[in-house]
């Protein structure tokens, strides 16, 4: 949905809440705090008693929108923006377009990225899958670090490496690896929890940490230092993905902390893996009341 739809749709604060507790509670609200249906309307506060633990509370109760003290509207929009944004929204823009302080478009984007967080997804990547890693950091500035090392590029460097695999036309998983560990191990582990290895073919380059991969699924390797592209041979799906990633991060957010990355990330790959759903925004909001 763009803004446009979302304030026809959605013309009032009053209008989200209603929205918010159908998908919630399905017209019985249930109470967050002690998980009881005994309780009684308060529409003038547009909120609801408990009678069992004598508690009030609102649908936005342990949701991503709790404690707000913004119109729903402007969440709903704030939803719809960073949606239809492909190369992210930093937290100023956004702040610009909803009228807000920017520290108020900070968390309001971080809270919608718990709904959209896709580490709990279990859907197995089948079929030719590429697998590749980038790093994510700033240009150094300059050639040597403090301690006297050379700065390098690729491998080598000391940027925070996330590695990706690609269902070919499908979707796109995602993982930061802490401590930047990146051995045959960590890459075998990733492969197992999220690929059908009796239904799937991994294509990767020609990196010794993927040179054992034949042990766990059909393994194809491509020679980066020969072609791009060989036939079928290709990594070109997981690299397209890294390029609209690294450009949301230089262009948008301009930096993005290591606590944080992973969040970001997930936004990338809950975008790429809806981009063909039409009902997003409504699947977002449904995720986004769910999560505590």
């Amino acid at each position: 949905m763009d803004i446009i739809e979302i304030f026809d749709k959605f013309p009032t604060h009053e209008s989200c809440l209603s929205y918010l507790e159908q998908v919630r509670w399905h017209g019985k609200p249930v109470c967050p705090y002690c998980e009881s249906d005994n309780s009684t309307a308060m529409p003038k506060e547009q909120r609801h008693h408990c009678n069992n633990c004598n508690t009030t509370y609102s649908v936005t109760v342990r949701t991503i929108f709790h404690h707000t003290h913004l119109p729903l509207q402007k969440w709903f929009l704030g939803l719809s923006i960073i949606l239809n944004a492909k190369k992210g929204v930093s937290a100023r823009q956004l702040a610009r377009r909803l009228k807000v302080h920017r520290n108020t478009a900070w968390r309001m984007s971080m809270q919608i990225r718990k709904a959209m967080c896709e580490r709990g997804q279990r859907e197995l990547l089948q079929g030719v899958v590429e697998m590749d890693e980038t790093y994510i950091g700033g240009k150094p500035r300059k050639v040597m670090t403090s301690d006297g090392k050379k700065n390098t590029r690729g491998r080598g460097t000391r940027k925070i490496p996330v590695v990706g695999m690609v269902q070919r036309g499908g979707k796109v998983k995602a993982e930061v690896i802490k401590r930047r560990k990146l051995t045959f191990k960590k890459l075998a582990s990733l492969v197992r929890e999220h690929v059908d290895r009796k239904n799937a073919t991994l294509i990767t380059d020609e990196w010794r940490g993927y040179n054992s991969m034949y042990k766990l699924l059909p393994h194809r390797t491509i020679n980066h230092s020969v072609w791009y592209a060989n036939g079928d041979i290709h990594t070109n799906s997981v690299e397209s993905f890294w390029a609209l990633l690294k450009r949301g991060i230089v262009g948008q957010f301009h930096k993005v902390s290591i606590r944080h990355l992973a969040k970001y990330i997930d936004e990338f790959t809950y975008r790429h893996n809806n981009r063909d759903n039409k009902n997003v925004f409504f699947d977002t909001l449904e995720r986004g009341v769910m999560t505590a």
